[in-house]
């Protein structure tokens, strides 16, 4: 098996590529992994570097809307698994281009290359953020897209692209929906490792509004383990929402946060609530459930994992800090 992973030195990606290469993931234990990244200001080789020299293994540097060099790389592909995209809602808000860009040309031009190619899955990895915001209750895969944001507006369009060239074309395409994700190697802008890293340097941290948005949390491994199954396990045309079933409340994880590094509420700078800002998510996982999932990572000792990640990780994050200060 050939495996393209877009967006695979970023977060999210980098987990499932580490995954797939340690050899330890039932279906996918001989799989030929080719990584494609941007490399824009979240993707980062370091995140890539325990598998650099893998013989499973190939980088090419590149953008998934580069349609020549998709003819090319797709060639012999069996799987395209993408994670590439712009994720940064405050980014978003502030200049929405680039996550049309990406996110949806990029998206785009990745079926019609999966399509000329005769790939034969293509799984759009996204986020619960395209449905908006609910009060009560959880979100199943049916219920409408209400994306409030800019990100997540790009996202849903994605979706829909997906959707359409199943509908139209016959594809193979599934669509995973996650809740907020964790773990180590996340770009410290994301609100667990910002907070980690400043409270690791005395630094204090930015909560917005009142700090009562609710979030429900996944570890990063869960959701890779997640997607695993629903490719080899999936339905082609499906949706399914992967949840790791930690409800939160903005505050109540500043809270623990504050209590994991050492630190108190004096550390705390309340800052106005920004636009457009969802009160509470939550996905139903009944349909992946079906398929055999459960999170397996409790979230009191994943974060307290992560915790001891990034403090025991500065030559990872300290650079990045620095280099985001100097973008501003």
């Amino acid at each position: 098996m050939r495996i393209l992973v877009t967006g695979g030195a970023g977060f999210i990606g980098s987990q499932f590529t580490r995954d797939l290469l340690a050899g330890d993931c039932p279906g996918f234990e001989d799989a030929r992994v080719t990584v494609l990244d941007k490399l824009t200001y979240a993707g980062n080789p370091a995140n890539l570097a325990p598998v650099a020299g893998h013989p499973r293994y190939t980088f090419v540097h590149g953008d998934i809307a580069d349609r020549d060099l998709l003819t090319t790389l797709l060639r012999g592909i069996d799987v395209v698994v993408n994670f590439a995209a712009e994720t940064h809602v405050d980014r978003s808000i502030s200049d929405a281009s680039a996550f049309l860009s990406t996110n949806v040309l990029g998206v785009h031009a990745l079926l019609e290359a999966a399509r000329a190619a005769d790939v034969t899955t293509f799984l759009q990895v996204s986020t619960d953020e395209v449905y908006g915001s609910i009060d009560a209750g959880s979100w199943p895969e049916s219920d409408p897209l209400l994306p409030n944001s800019p990100y997540a507006a790009a996202k849903a369009g994605a979706d829909l692209l997906c959707r359409a060239y199943h509908r139209t074309y016959g594809m193979d395409v599934r669509i995973t929906r996650c809740s907020n994700n964790y773990g180590p190697y996340q770009f410290p802008e994301k609100v667990i490792p910002l907070f980690v890293t400043n409270l690791l340097d005395g630094h204090p941290v930015p909560l917005y509004g009142d700090g009562l948005n609710v979030r429900d949390w996944l570890h990063v491994a869960d959701h890779c383990r997640g997607i695993r199954l629903v490719l080899a396990k999936g339905t082609p045309g499906e949706i399914y929402n992967i949840g790791g079933g930690t409800e939160l409340t903005n505050r109540e994880l500043t809270g623990l946060l504050l209590q994991a590094c050492g630190r108190d509420w004096s550390m705390i700078r309340p800052v106005p609530d920004r636009p457009g800002h969802d009160r509470r998510y939550a996905v139903d996982t009944s349909k992946i459930r079906a398929l055999g999932y459960s999170p397996t990572v409790a979230f009191p000792a994943g974060l307290a994992d992560t915790v001891g990640w990034y403090h025991d990780h500065r030559s990872w994050w300290e650079p990045l800090r620095v280099s985001a200060a100097r973008a501003r």
